[in-house]
C-alpha cells in the first residue's frame, strides 16, 4: 500500500489519477510561454535547449494528454495551447509541479497558432482532442476541422508528420472521415488508446463514464500533395456544416465546471 506521503502528491481528476506526482518545490519547473512574439515563427530548440521532436496538442484544455505524453516521451518536446486562460493556468501548474522541461503551454487559438507560430515542416506530430462542435448554425464557420485547416496541418507537419483526431461527436467524426483522408492516410483507432484505457483528456473521461461513443482516428501526412493539389483539395472539399447532437449539450456543460 502506498504511504499517507505518497498518496498526497497523486493527484486524481474525476477519480482518474493525473499523470506523474507532484514534486518538492524545489524541483519545479517553469513552463508557460507567457507573451508569444508579435512576429513568429517560434525558435524552438532555443525555447527547449535542444533538438527534439515537437509535439504539439491544440485545445489542449487542463493538460492530462500533454502531460501523460511529456512523462512517457521526455526525448520529445511538447507544446500545449488552449483560448481558455483558466484551463492553461490549469496545464500550466501540473507541469510545473511535475518538474518537466520539456513542456510549453500557451495561451492562443489553434489556428493563429499553427500559422504564426509554427514554421513550415517542424512539427513530428498534432493532436486535436473534442475540437468544439459549436451547436449554433450561425457559428458554424467557427468549427476548427476544415479543408483550409487540414492544409495548414499538412504544412506544418515534418514528412511523416501524424495527426490525431478524436471527438465524441457523431456528426464531426463522420465529416472528418470525409475529408481528413484527403490529406493524410487516416485510419480509425479501435478503442481506446493504448496509453490511456480510461481516457487522454478530461472529456473523453466524462464520455465513456456516460457510455458515449468517442471517435479516434490518427493519420500520416500524404507525402505525394503537391501545393497545386492541395489547393485543389481545399477548394474542392465539403464543408463541416453537419448538424450539431443536443444531446451532448448537457455534457458541455458538465466539462466547462
Amino acid at each position: 500500500m502506498p504511504s499517507p506521503h505518497r498518496r498526497r502528491r497523486i493527484e486524481r481528476e474525476l477519480g482518474v489519477p493525473v499523470p506523474g506526482e507532484i514534486l518538492d518545490p524545489a524541483r519545479w519547473t517553469q513552463t508557460a510561454l507567457k507573451r508569444l512574439p508579435e512576429k513568429g515563427p517560434l525558435d524552438w530548440p532555443a525555447i527547449f535547449g535542444r533538438e527534439a521532436p515537437l509535439v504539439i496538442d491544440l485545445g489542449c484544455g487542463n493538460g492530462r494528454f500533454t502531460l501523460a505524453s511529456a512523462l512517457l516521451r521526455p526525448d520529445h518536446n511538447h507544446v500545449g495551447v488552449d483560448v481558455l486562460p483558466v484551463v492553461i493556468r490549469y496545464a500550466t501548474r501540473r507541469a510545473n509541479q511535475r518538474g518537466l522541461a520539456n513542456v510549453r503551454f500557451a495561451v492562443c487559438d489553434a489556428e493563429r497558432f499553427l500559422s504564426e507560430f509554427v514554421a513550415p515542416g517542424v512539427a513530428a506530430e498534432i493532436h486535436g482532442y473534442h475540437p468544439q462542435p459549436y451547436d449554433d448554425p450561425a457559428e458554424f464557420k467557427k468549427r476548427l476541422i476544415t479543408p483550409e485547416f487540414l492544409a495548414l496541418v499538412h504544412s506544418r507537419l515534418a514528412a511523416g508528420g501524424k495527426l490525431f483526431l478524436q471527438t465524441d461527436h457523431p456528426g464531426y467524426w463522420k465529416y472528418m472521415q470525409t475529408v481528413v483522408p484527403a490529406f493524410f492516410e487516416f485510419a480509425q483507432q479501435p478503442g481506446p488508446w493504448p496509453d490511456s484505457p480510461k481516457g487522454r483528456t478530461r472529456r473523453e473521461i466524462i464520455a465513456l463514464r456516460r457510455g458515449l461513443p468517442v471517435f479516434r482516428g490518427y493519420g500520416t501526412k500524404r507525402a505525394d500533395l503537391t501545393p497545386a493539389a492541395i489547393d485543389e483539395l481545399v477548394r474542392s472539399q465539403p464543408r463541416p456544416t453537419f448538424e450539431a447532437d443536443r444531446r451532448l449539450l448537457e455534457l458541455d456543460r458538465i466539462e466547462q465546471e
